[in-house]
């Protein structure tokens, strides 16, 4: 019955995986309205460009589209913008949708400052669409670009770029359009006076990168007084001439004729969910309306692309689900069958003292993740300084990946730590032996679990890409994302993988060690142990967002990237906890569960970070 009831799991996920993904598919395309295909393309010094075009079928030689080159922004990859490219394919443009330079499926860039010098590819594949490569279908004479983050600064820089080189070649800009979303810092007059492309500039209101631009505190990031937002206006009506003190948000200025045209949006949010919004998203659309002079039967709300991330959420959650039954199966093979051991009895019941002991370390755990963190930021600068000033290098060239993984050596040091001193002065004192914490295993033992962990991760991943190759889509939610990938991540993996796994071996450790309580709730030991595995990262997080709420200023600067990149993490080391014990329970050892979502949680966090290999 067991067998039974773990095979109609496993496969409900799997079915429910592939139901989800084709329905995801159908959106994406607009219900197959819409061609969606990945290109490769071999770009400037040994450099390639991976990009998903979004061909609208009635883009044809005679009925020729716009074309939108659309940039994500730094640590992400083509898929986290797909709304944008979803929503402007319903209205009849062709889109590309680019892997940034040293992210996703695109290879790294020789230039440090990808971004300004060459659009993170973008600047190559403008050219390339200008030359005719796509001249049965697109209007040359109507290519834009979008961008958010450091994707938006690529797009002013390209509007820059080719604004130059179009008054040296007196002729039009390439770009006829660009729109800048979360990036208002390369908005200065030097960038500005070249540009001979129309202009929309969308900026959260509540953006914590602000403290960078030139007013302080909350005006640092109102657009209708911001000098950033004045110079886009000006330059475009009248020369960067200050005529105007104040704009009206959401207003044109200037002539679309002479690609003068100027637009400002301010929307009421901060920067890592400005591009998930539906008022966002709207008001990039009516831009592209706009500007090529579009009459789409759908209005701009009229946006489908939520109902593509809700399901793709769904194939995310499932999937994740999906190793335990997966994992269950593989135990009841002949070839692992030998791996499952009797669950160890849980700890006695906790006295008062007991009680007392596991608090005080509860929150000491949670007090040293949380003040280690930036600490092991500003190390990692020091420690990988390839990285860390985006020089190509093999020695661990994952530039925010290195910092999670100093944290995560030292706090699985420090767990382990606290786990020996509390067991050395406490617990064998009060009847806690070591037999109850699972250990007990051989080195044949260990390497079988390590086989199947492997067996585990390769069938995960084998879905993934079979689920990518049909249907073209992946799972995710918003930024977070479970991506295909390079083979060469296969070597980032391995090089990574050994550190993280002291983290979490160490998790699995005092999650079955120390958090298996007699006589205690499943629902809430496992709750308790989620929540001391992610308060930590969780307050950097609350003083990082309380402190900007009372100020206007974020309460670290220098580091706010790291910080914003825990929206991610947080939610992944609240559920590791959950693994680990699901994983004890069916082998009765601590091992599986960390060697199991070591290998796919870092493969996950990997495939969603900037890789610096020089490839």
């Amino acid at each position: 019955m067991i067998k039974t009831a773990n095979t109609r799991l496993l496969l409900s996920c799997v079915f429910l995986i592939i139901i989800c993904s084709f329905m995801a598919s159908i959106i994406q395309s607009d219900f197959r309205k819409v061609s969606v295909d990945s290109l490769k393309i071999p770009t400037q010094n040994g450099q390639h460009l991976v990009f998903d075009l979004y061909k609208p079928y009635k883009a044809t030689k005679e009925n020729k589209a716009p074309f939108v080159v659309v940039v994500p922004g730094f640590q992400r990859s083509k898929e986290a913008l797909s709304n944008i490219a979803i929503e402007l394919s319903r209205r009849g443009i062709v889109v590309a949708l680019i892997d940034p330079y040293a992210q996703g499926l695109s290879s790294s860039s020789r230039s440090r400052r990808s971004a300004t010098t060459e659009g993170y590819g973008m600047f190559y594949l403008v050219d390339y669409a200008y030359s005719g490569e796509f001249k049965d279908y697109i209007d040359v004479n109507k290519i834009a670009s979008t961008g958010h983050s450091m994707g938006g600064n690529a797009a002013i820089r390209g509007a820059d770029y080719f604004g130059r080189q179009a008054r040296k070649n007196n002729t039009k800009s390439k770009l006829h359009s660009v729109y800048v979303s979360g990036y208002v810092l390369t908005l200065q007059d030097k960038v500005l006076k070249n540009i001979s492309s129309n202009v929309g500039v969308s900026y959260a209101l509540y953006d914590e990168g602000a403290f960078r631009n030139e007013l302080t505190g909350w005006d640092a990031s109102n657009m209708r007084i911001a000098p950033e937002s004045l110079r886009v206006v000006n330059w475009g009506i009248n020369e960067g001439k200050s005529i105007l003190k104040e704009i009206e948000l959401g207003r044109f200025y200037g002539s679309l004729k002479d690609r003068s045209l100027r637009v400002i949006h301010n929307e009421e949010l901060i920067h890592p969910f400005q591009p998930y919004n539906n008022i966002a998203t709207a008001n990039q659309i009516e831009y592209f309306e706009k500007v090529f002079n579009l009459n789409s039967s759908l209005s701009s709300s009229n946006q489908v692309w939520q109902w593509k991330e809700l399901l793709t959420l769904i194939s995310m959650v499932a999937a994740l689900i999906m190793l335990i039954p997966l994992s269950k199966f593989l135990l009841s093979l002949t070839v692992f069958k030998s791996l499952v051991k009797d669950v160890p009895k849980p700890l006695p019941k906790q006295n008062k003292t007991a009680k007392m002991l596991f608090w005080a370390i509860f929150f000491l755990g949670a007090f040293i993740a949380s003040i280690s963190y930036i600490p092991m930021v500003d190390t990692a600068k020091i420690l990988f300084a390839d990285a860390a000033n985006r020089e190509l290098t093999w020695f661990y060239p994952q530039r925010m990946n290195n910092s999670v993984m100093l944290w995560a050596v030292f706090n699985g040091i420090i767990g382990l730590l606290l786990f020996t001193l509390s067991y050395q002065f406490f617990g064998k004192k009060h009847g806690i032996s070591s037999s109850l914490w699972g250990l007990d295993a051989d080195m044949k033992y260990i390497t079988k679990t390590f086989l199947l962990a492997l067996t585990v991760f390769t069938s995960y991943y084998a879905l993934l890409f079979l689920i990518y190759y049909i249907f073209h889509v992946d799972y995710r939610f918003w930024f977070m994302g479970v991506r295909i990938f390079q083979p060469e991540m296969l070597l980032v993996l391995a090089m990574y993988a050994p550190f993280f796994f002291i983290f979490f071996f160490s998790n699995s450790l005092r999650v079955n060690g120390a958090m298996r309580i007699e006589g205690q709730n499943e629902w809430k030991s496992m709750l308790v142990a989620g929540t001391a595995n992610s308060l930590g990262l969780f307050l950097i997080i609350f003083i990082q967002y309380v402190t900007f709420a009372i100020t206007g200023k974020v309460f670290w600067t220098t580091n706010w990237l790291s910080v914003n990149l825990l929206f991610a993490i947080v939610p992944m080391m609240f559920v590791l906890p959950y693994f680990n014990r699901y994983f004890f329970y069916m082998t009765g050892r601590v091992y599986l569960g960390p060697m199991v979502t070591t290998l796919v949680f870092i493969m996950i966090l990997s495939t969603n970070t900037v890789v610096y290999l020089p490839i």
